[in-house]
């Protein structure tokens, strides 16, 4: 059960990585769920986002920040989860060190669809580095791509 202290801090951080990211916002990035309970980022198709123009498709690095950012924000809700005793002050602190380690994604097929919605779940949360797996579906609920993603967390 997510405690006071852990649902104001995960909302800090979604208004962050949703308004606050100028690249994120680029992008056109919105959070649409970020509690202990898991990640959803959607991101809708349009034309600046096309990597391939003859196929009209989702442009990988696209479809890889999607996945790094749900990575992200996985692995901090894994962080917060792991204790209910954290302060504000703590978990501001912790935040300001998250970061990616190691990123692999594996293209399962061609970017194509409307909406495109990335997941994600903590394989590993430890107290430094935590480990998390995405994943990328389309509206149709085609699977678009999955990660693996190493992340700083303290």
């Amino acid at each position: 059960m997510t405690n006071p202290v852990q649902a104001e801090i995960l909302k800090r951080v979604a208004e962050v990585f949703d308004k606050q990211v100028p690249f994120h916002n680029l992008l056109g990035m919105d959070i649409k769920r970020y509690d202990l309970d898991g990640v959803e980022v959607s991101i809708e198709m349009k034309p600046e986002l096309i990597g391939n123009i003859h196929q009209q498709i989702l442009h990988g690095g696209v479809t890889a920040t999607v996945l790094d950012v749900v990575g992200g924000l996985t692995a901090f809700s894994g962080l917060v989860a792991s204790r209910d005793d954290w302060s504000v002050e703590e978990l501001k602190n912790r935040l300001q060190t998250l970061g990616t380690i190691d990123l692999r994604i594996d293209y399962l097929r061609p970017g194509r669809g409307e909406i495109f919605t990335g997941t994600g779940t903590v394989i590993r949360a430890g107290n430094r580095v935590s480990v998390c797996r995405m994943e990328l579906h389309n509206e149709r609920g085609d699977h678009i791509a999955f990660g693996t993603g190493t992340y700083m967390v303290g």
